[in-house]
């Protein structure tokens, strides 16, 4: 099994890293023969999607030459969306930057979920590129979202869904979520090996 973990957070020790490494522990744990390919948003090089980059990708699509810096560009783009197409099994730690995803997340997305790389469009549908059998995701935010709160999750979680859309159009057949409050008030030690616990748990529901 090939496991795409994709690391969003910058703090190695925080609680989307710790609980995601805890999940693919016990991935390995019942399946030796795993590899594990980590994409590290804020150590990889991820290009800048700016004019030159635009331009690359309209003339990708419409079949155009692109010139030599437009298809470094491109390359680089085509091997981040060929990581997701290869796995078997996404791990994805996230934590909530002002109620979404962290901006570097945001980033590789952007520049991987393009035509004919990770969805397909045929000017009315779209449809998926990926053949990925799961993915995990552990989304881990600082207070609590429940409705019955000052901030429910129907106004002021604009985290979840997104990502949850995101891989189930671009054709992951299996997503699952482990959604972790409260990972900055007193509780947090507890909330955390609680949220490991959990990912065990999820890990080894096949």
């Amino acid at each position: 099994m090939r496991i795409l973990h994709i690391i969003s957070s910058p703090r190695h020790d925080g609680a989307s890293v710790t609980i995601a490494a805890a999940l693919i522990e016990t991935l390995r744990e019942r399946h030796p023969e795993t590899e594990v390919d980590t994409l590290d948003v804020w150590r990889e090089d991820l290009p800048e999607f700016d004019e030159s980059v635009i331009a690359a990708k309209y003339k990708w699509v419409d079949g155009e030459d692109l010139d030599a810096a437009e298809a470094r560009a491109w390359e680089k783009i085509d091997a981040l969306a060929r990581r997701i197409r290869e796995a078997d099994r996404i791990v994805l730690g996230v934590p909530m930057w002002n109620w979404s995803i962290p901006y570097k997340l945001k980033q590789l997305i952007d520049l991987a979920a393009q035509r004919n790389l990770l969805f397909t469009y045929d000017g009315v549908h779209f449809g998926p590129a990926v053949d990925v059998a799961r993915a995990d995701i552990v989304f881990v935010r600082g207070q609590y979202y429940g409705e019955d709160g000052p901030t429910p999750g129907s106004i002021f979680d604009h985290q979840v869904a997104f990502v949850e859309f995101f891989l189930r159009t671009i054709g992951v057949r299996d997503v699952r979520s482990l959604i972790l409050d409260r990972t900055w008030d007193p509780a947090a030690e507890e909330a955390i090996a609680d949220g490991v616990a959990r990912a065990r748990r999820l890990a080894a529901s096949d």
